[in-house]
Parts: structure tokens; sequence; C-alpha cells
């Protein structure tokens, strides 16, 4: 499942300017929940738990794997290890899984795009 394209969505990536309060603030904006951030557009994530992140919640990241080398995963203010068939089905699309807590993956993704890396970012909002 890919989810609806014409789904509220940003229709291009953005560096991340704030985060907290169970938010994000991106392109002069503000949104309230988790993000999923891909090359080509930004889009709202209903993922608000680490447990709840699995091959299905990351359907639009395996459909744009063709442009992501990297995909952060924000896990909130905890850690969360991937289970090892979600690392690998990700290996398969030849993406590279990093997770951390939230604030460093928003700066490692700011940093990212920055360079123009083929990045892509699953943040969990954080309170």
């Amino acid at each position: 499942m890919t989810g609806d394209p014409n789904a509220p969505h940003f229709p291009r990536s953005a560096p991340i300017e704030a985060y907290g309060k169970g938010g994000f603030a991106f392109a002069g904006m503000s949104h309230r929940g988790s993000l999923l951030c891909l090359p080509d557009a930004i889009w709202a994530w209903d993922v608000m738990d680490p447990a709840k992140i699995d091959r299905y919640s990351l359907d639009r990241v395996f459909t744009a794997a063709n442009s992501i080398d990297t995909l952060l995963i924000g896990t909130g203010t905890g850690l969360w290890l991937p289970p090892p068939e979600l690392r690998q089905a990700l290996k398969a699309v030849r993406v590279v899984l990093d997770t951390m807590q939230t604030g460093p993956a928003v700066r490692t993704y700011n940093i990212m795009i920055g360079e123009r890396r083929r990045v892509a970012a699953a943040l969990i909002a954080v309170p």
C-alpha cells in the first residue's frame, strides 16, 4: 500500500526548522504529528511509537527506494532497534538504515539534504 498520492503533502524535500511539542516546522509551516520525509515530498506519517515501524508503515520508502541511499529513523525520545527482517528488506532495496532519537535524526537529515545526499527520514514527533 503506497497511500493516496493525492493526500496532502509538501511536494519537495525541505530542512526541518524546528521540532517538539508534538510536531515539526518546515518550509515556513507547522505540522502536528510524525513526518515521512522523502527526496521528492514530505508526508504526514501516522506512527507515534517505534514498535509500529514496519515495512507497511514505510511503504512510501520502499516505493521510492531507487532515489534513496539512506533512511534515518527518528525514534522519538527513546532508542529502538529495528527488527532484523526490516533491516534486511531495506538492504534488499539498497537502502541503508540508521536509527536514532528524533533530535539527532533531524540534525543529521538537515546536514545530509544540505549536502544533496539521497536521504529519507521517518521522524516520530516528540513532546
